[in-house]
């Protein structure tokens, strides 16, 4: 499996081997995730198969980024179980590579 690393602000906030990869976005294990740069956020989203999407913000050096992580704290499907606690950010916000 390719690398996959997620930038913010000069910062690498996420970094892993392992991950899943569901439409077109990378779900960083949380232990793979510097979860000390978020500040939570009341925004959430609902999807038909995963759930309710929980919402952070990102803060690295003072700059921020709204609502640019979610997770899915409980799954709703079998087939999104794997997502269970992962993260993953917008990529308008947040550079995510995999190589």
């Amino acid at each position: 499996m390719p690398h996959a690393t997620a930038t913010f602000n000069g910062k690498t906030i996420a970094d892993t081997d392992t991950y899943e990869f569901v439409e077109g976005n990378v779900y960083f294990p949380p232990s793979s995730v510097d979860q000390t740069i978020f500040t939570p956020s009341e925004h959430h989203t609902y999807c038909p198969w995963k759930g309710q999407a929980s919402y952070n913000n990102i803060v690295v050096d003072g700059k921020e980024a709204k609502d640019a992580a979610w997770y899915y704290p409980e799954t709703i499907t079998d087939r999104a179980m794997p997502l269970k606690d992962s993260f993953a950010f917008y990529k308008t916000k947040v550079d995510v590579k995999v190589e």
